[in-house]
């Protein structure tokens, strides 16, 4: 059970849902050219190049976690802050979480290192239909602590990802998202300040204008990413 406070510009509320249904949107970001040649960069290591772009992976939704510490094995996963579709009973709703990877294990195959790890997911949802005009102005940002520092890992505006409506009329069981399905975008061309490897992850956010709600807003994702055999 998934536990989240929903933003509008006249309410706020809590709420506390199953999510039954995952979708990971891969290779969503906007500049084709760019996702093409990081996926050539990544074919030289080994990494399969996707079937399509973007690139759709079902994932099982008991991956979705809001726990403060997410517990990997091994030191070979990273993540990035990406923003969130959750699909309610009123209406779509945007968030933010992580499409936490074991990236050795995308060598030998994508769909299953997709499967290995905990997808955090933030707990503030604000309604879709109010901020999808201030779409490509909406922020994400995520810091990782390192040798001790907290410092910005990744910078960047949704203008650099496909929006979600596109995302979702793309995907093969389109052009709908039934409510209880989650679709989180991967690889979604926001710039990363620091290259992985990273040891910790502070905390993300996405930081709303102004203009939507009166002030920024902001949801913390994870606290900290903890890798199996290392101290904390």
């Amino acid at each position: 059970m998934l536990t989240f406070d929903r933003i509008t510009s006249g309410r706020s509320d809590r709420i506390a849902v199953d999510l039954d249904r995952l979708i990971i949107a891969g290779w969503a970001g906007r500049d084709e050219a760019a996702i093409r040649h990081h996926i050539e960069e990544l074919a030289a290591i080994g990494v399969p190049r996707p079937s399509s772009v973007p690139v759709y992976y079902r994932v099982s939704a008991d991956n979705l976690t809001q726990t403060d510490r997410l517990v990997v094995l091994g030191p070979d996963t990273s993540g990035e802050v990406e923003p969130v579709v959750v699909s309610l009973a009123d209406g779509l709703w945007i968030g933010i979480g992580s499409d936490h990877t074991d990236r050795k294990a995308e060598t030998v195959g994508i769909a299953l290192s997709k499967q290995m790890c905990g997808k955090p997911i933030g707990r503030t949802l604000w309604r879709f239909s109010e901020v999808e005009a201030h779409w490509d102005r909406l922020i994400l940002r995520a810091w990782a602590t390192i040798d001790g520092k907290r410092v910005l890992y990744q910078d960047g505006e949704l203008a650099a990802l496909r929006t979600p409506q596109d995302l979702i009329d793309r995907r093969p069981d389109g052009p709908d998202l039934p409510p209880g399905a989650a679709c989180l975008a991967a690889r979604s061309g926001l710039s990363v300040v620091l290259g992985p490897p990273i040891d910790l992850i502070w905390s993300s956010r996405i930081q709303c204008s102004a203009a939507t709600f009166g002030t920024a807003t902001t949801s913390r994702l994870c606290r900290l990413f903890h890798r199996s055999g290392s101290s904390s």
